[in-house]
Order: structure tokens, then sequence, then C-alpha cells
């Protein structure tokens, strides 16, 4: 564990080693994490040590302030730390106070006092042109039985030509349809409303998949049904993506979901502005649907990498 290069006095060393032994031995975690919270309260406690003019003793540990907790996270964010990092080196010594609470050597209070440094949204992760309509045509589907197959290529379009949550796609029925409408009135997450427009090819694979249910569906009944007619359950239509990226050869992350990011991307690559998007999307905020100017930017410099002599 590098306990040599850790300053401190031998009495809390030899409790942080039993900790960390104990993370090991009991609490059964990685060793990739074990090691990362050994760096961590390592590097803690190298910075009280400047801190307090001298190695820390388990009653400097015991006095602890929020403040000096903050000194530590500001000393490493100086230093390159992002927010993930320092979110992590929080946890750990958090555990460690805990450890040490636990058998009545500290009060882990100021830790918790400290609030975890806000995380970073991930950006969406978008498939390309090509495997978005890969995914979503009827050819491409596995199922052996024709109308199933049908049916997962009319779900996954509306994922895709649609922007609809997996959520809003299964709770639409015959009636939204009825009439070649050119647009869906969907209701989305807080029973907020929103107007969708409907392209050709959905409309056709959800008559498509109307034509070859065996199944007798109300106008108000669930559009989408599974194998013995019941509702389709999001999970089955997770399955079939799960085999299609397989034969596919599609990365893990190409999802149902990530078909409605495909959608907000490729607009917003086409010429569409982030207004006319947040409003197809269903987000209440703005900032929700900014995030894939970051996929975009992404995108073009990814392309610039490969493509730019220079670069």
């Amino acid at each position: 564990m590098n306990e040599f290069l850790v300053i401190g006095h031998p009495e809390l060393l030899a409790e942080r080693q039993r900790w960390l032994d104990g993370l090991m031995r009991e609490r059964r975690l990685s060793d990739n994490t074990v090691e990362a919270y050994e760096r961590d309260t390592r590097q803690f406690l190298t910075f009280l040590t400047g801190h307090l003019a001298g190695p820390p003793r388990l009653s400097d540990i015991r006095t602890l302030r929020p403040a000096d907790l903050r000194g530590f996270l500001a000393q490493r964010r100086k230093g390159g730390a992002g927010a993930r990092t320092l979110g992590r080196g929080l946890a750990g010594l958090r555990s460690f106070l805990r450890y040490l609470e636990r058998n009545g050597l500290a009060n882990a209070a100021g830790a918790a006092a400290v609030r975890s440094p806000k995380q970073p949204k991930s950006l969406p992760k978008p498939l390309t042109d090509r495997e978005a309509l890969n995914v979503v045509t009827s050819e491409a589907q596995l199922a052996e039985e024709p109308w199933i197959a049908a049916r997962n290529a009319a779900v996954l379009t509306l994922l895709y030509g649609c922007g609809l949550r997996i959520s809003e796609a299964l709770g639409l029925t015959p009636s939204a349809f009825a009439g070649a409408p050119s647009s869906l009135r969907i209701v989305g997450k807080g029973d907020k409303t929103r107007i969708v427009p409907l392209i050709e090819a959905a409309r056709e694979a959800v008559a498509t998949y109307l034509k070859l249910c065996p199944y007798p569906i109300a106008a108000d009944a669930p559009l989408f049904l599974g194998a013995r007619g019941a509702k389709l359950q999001p999970a089955i239509i997770q399955r079939e993506m799960q085999k299609l990226r397989g034969a596919l050869g599609l990365p893990e992350t190409a999802t149902p979901h990530a078909l409605r990011h495909s959608f907000a991307t490729h607009l917003l690559a086409g010429g569409g502005d982030l207004r006319t998007i947040q409003e197809l999307l269903g987000h209440a905020s703005l900032s929700t649907t900014q995030v894939y100017t970051g996929v975009d930017s992404a995108r073009l410099l990814e392309i610039y990498d490969r493509a730019h002599p220079r670069a």
C-alpha cells in the first residue's frame, strides 16, 4: 500500500492500514478501488502535514473542520484534479473517518458537512446516421415471427424518427395513427404534452405492424403487444436491442434510449435550433437540451482529428 510514503503519526497510520485491510477482506472492494482510496488518504495526510506544520495525529483527525477538508479539495483542484476524482477522494476520506468514528477515534461529522463536487453531465452516446438506420429497418430485426419483427422495427423507428422515450412509444394507442396524421400528441414526463412530427417512415412501420399483428387491438388500447397479446414491456425492446448490437457490431452504448439521443444529435447537426429540439424532446429546461451541443462539438473534433492534415 506504499505505506512508507505516507506522512503521519504511527498510531494514525496503523489505523489507516487496518481500515484498508478491512476494505479488501470484509467489504471485498476491488483492488483498483482500494488502491484509489489508499492514494487519496495518503494525499490527504500529506496535505495535513503541511497544513498543520507537522505529521498529523489521531487527535488532529478528531478535531478536523469542514474548512480543512475544503482546503484539501481546493489544493487538489488547483493541481488539476477533476470533479470525479475529487468526488471519489472525498468518498474515500468519509469512509476512513466513519471507520475511525465507529472505533471511537474520530468524529465524521466534518466530512459529512462538505458537499461533494458537482459532477459534469456525461455526454449522450448517439449512433451514427448509418447505425441508426440499420437498427430501425425491419430487415435488421431478428425475431422469427414476422409480426414481432415488424413490431420491433415500428417501436425503434418511433424512438429514432420522433425522438420518443421508450415509455412514450409503448404508451401510444392505434387512435393516435387514425387518418394518417402528420404529427403525434405525446404525454411525457410530468404529464407534459408536446406535439412531434410523424415522419412517413414511422407511419409506414406502424401500419405494417398493425397489418401483421395477429391480435385485435381496440382504438384506445395499447398499440404494441407482446407475444401473448399483453401490453409490450420495455425490457422486451431492450433485449431485442441487445441482440441487434451483437448482430450489427454496435457498441454497448447502443440502447433504445440512444436512438432518442441520435434523433436530437442528428437534428442539431442538420441545422436544427436548440429551442425546437427542446420542444420535440419534451425537455422542461433548455440546459438539458444543451448537452447535445457538446456531442456535436465532440463529433466535429473527431472528424477534424481524422481528416485534417495538421491534426
